[in-house]
């Protein structure tokens, strides 16, 4: 009964509708799952087949990576068993190149014989001498080089002009003949193997040229293990020297071998200074004794001539009467002596009276001789035309080979002025500046147009005038003067 009931009051609750808008509901709400379940089943299918082409092409990467590696692997133990074997040849090189740097080391001495001079005693002993100077030269050096002397050689070269050699030791009087220098030098080449004695000829150029160049290739060499200068006297060597030891090790490799005192630019430029005065060169520069002037020497003789003075009148009688005569009606000596005025008394220092000397004639001095190519033809000079041709600077500079010589050879490529015509007055004002400019050949050139100066054409009058004179004394008169900024004032 009462079962019924609740069917009833069920089906009178609504009926079958209300079942049907349940099932409804429920037919969303598992429709909505369907569509949950198949949208979940599509993106974890999009995901795998991601997942399984990242994996693919992660395999693919490993196995290459597998691959590099291996092969990285293999080049490496190559590589590591190349550098084994490249370590061991390093090694070996390594010993043949300290064996050869090794292998004859020498010493070499190069010494400019026109102003560094062996002692005169080895000179004047000729052939001897020569070989003399050579031994003590090599044992000198051997010395300085204390416990590697047994493995060291000595290389010598004496590079001079041998006949100016031979004439301005003549005019310094301590040589008497020629031959004997000419032996002596051909007795210093004999005496070792490995010594030279060189005569290079006339001019100045060729002497500093064969020793820079000498000392350019040995300073590349390693086996020379020193090279010793005999340049002392000449300024010119330092510029050069400075511009080519460029390192402490190089600068440690040049020695100063002093004759003369050494000038101020090789003592500022700190390098060793060896000197072998005591055993081998003279201290002193050599001199023209011939133009040297001598003092008068001063007595106290009463009849002497005093410097600056002329010389005294003899002592004057007093007339003698007759009855002082002898017995001929002579003057006696006895009554002369008496008779005349008694000689003066001359006490130095003594102020001469100005007396007028008596004029004679000098004869003119011959003319200057600069060498072989002789004076440069004389150039009057219009100074404003000079002035002119100066002020022009850089690129507005005239060219001196195109205006002198002409065409310049270089043509377009030439960095001076080829178009401005000059006057006369002008060529000359550039001709004379060119010949400030010393030639390299000096007295030796042989060109009969060379536009530069093979003497200084600036000295007047026994003084160079120019400030910054680019001639070398010996390329001036002798006895010339020069300004305080001259450049070689250290070579006089």
């Amino acid at each position: 009964m009462n079962r019924k009931m609740d069917v009833m009051d069920v089906n009178g609750g609504g009926g079958i509708m209300d079942f049907i808008q349940r099932f409804q509901q429920l037919q969303l709400q598992r429709d909505s799952s369907d569509e949950l379940i198949k949208d979940l089943l599509i993106y974890s299918e999009h995901v795998e087949s991601s997942l399984r082409q990242e994996n693919q092409h992660l395999r693919g990467q490993i196995n290459d990576a597998n691959l590099d590696l291996a092969d990285a692997t293999k080049s490496r133990r190559e590589l590591q068993q190349r550098v084994k074997e490249l370590e061991h040849q390093v090694g070996f090189v390594s010993m043949d190149n300290d064996h050869l740097k090794n292998y004859n080391p020498y010493v070499v001495v190069l010494i400019d014989g026109d102003g560094c001079h062996f002692k005169q005693d080895f000179v004047n002993r000729g052939i001897d001498g020569g070989k003399q100077a050579a031994y003590a030269l090599r044992s000198a050096i051997l010395t300085e080089c204390h416990s590697h002397a047994g493995e060291i050689e000595v290389i010598a070269k004496v590079v001079a002009n041998l006949g100016g050699l031979a004439k301005a030791m003549r005019r310094d009087g301590c040589l008497a003949n020629e031959a004997t220098l000419k032996d002596f030098t051909l007795g210093f080449s004999q005496g070792m193997a490995s010594f030279d004695f060189v005569d290079v000829g006339h001019g100045k150029e060729r002497t500093d040229t064969k020793i820079k160049e000498a000392i350019r290739w040995n300073l590349r060499n390693h086996n020379c293990k020193q090279i010793v200068l005999g340049v002392s006297h000449d300024a010119g060597y330092a510029p050069f020297l400075d511009e080519i030891l460029r390192d402490e090790a190089s600068r440690r490799r040049i020695t100063i071998l002093e004759g003369t005192p050494s000038v101020r630019d090789l003592t500022n430029s700190g390098l060793n200074i060896l000197n072998l005065n005591a055993e081998l060169f003279r201290a002193e520069k050599l001199v023209d004794k011939a133009h040297r002037e001598t003092t008068p020497l001063v007595t106290t003789s009463p009849v002497s001539t005093v410097a600056g003075m002329s010389p005294l009148p003899p002592p004057s009688a007093t007339p003698v009467n007759s009855t002082s005569n002898g017995p001929n009606g002579a003057p006696s000596y006895a009554t002369a002596i008496k008779s005349a005025s008694p000689p003066p008394q001359v006490t130095l220092p003594f102020q001469p009276k100005p007396v007028k000397a008596p004029t004679t004639k000098r004869e003119k001095p011959a003319p200057w001789n600069p060498g072989a190519r002789g004076l440069d033809p004389p150039l009057v000079v219009n100074q404003a035309s000079l002035e002119n041709i100066k002020k022009r600077k850089d690129s507005n500079k005239l060219c001196n080979n195109h205006y002198l010589r002409g065409p310049c050879a270089k043509g377009d490529a030439c960095c001076f002025e080829h178009k401005y015509r000059p006057n006369e007055n002008e060529k000359t004002a550039i001709a004379f500046l060119a010949r400030l400019n010393p030639c390299t050949n000096g007295q030796d050139c042989e060109v009969d147009d060379c536009i530069y100066g093979h003497h200084c054409p600036s000295t007047n009058d026994g003084q160079c005038t120019h400030p910054y004179c680019k001639f070398k004394p010996w390329e001036h008169p002798p006895n010339t003067k020069f300004r305080p900024t001259y450049q070689w004032l250290d070579e006089e």
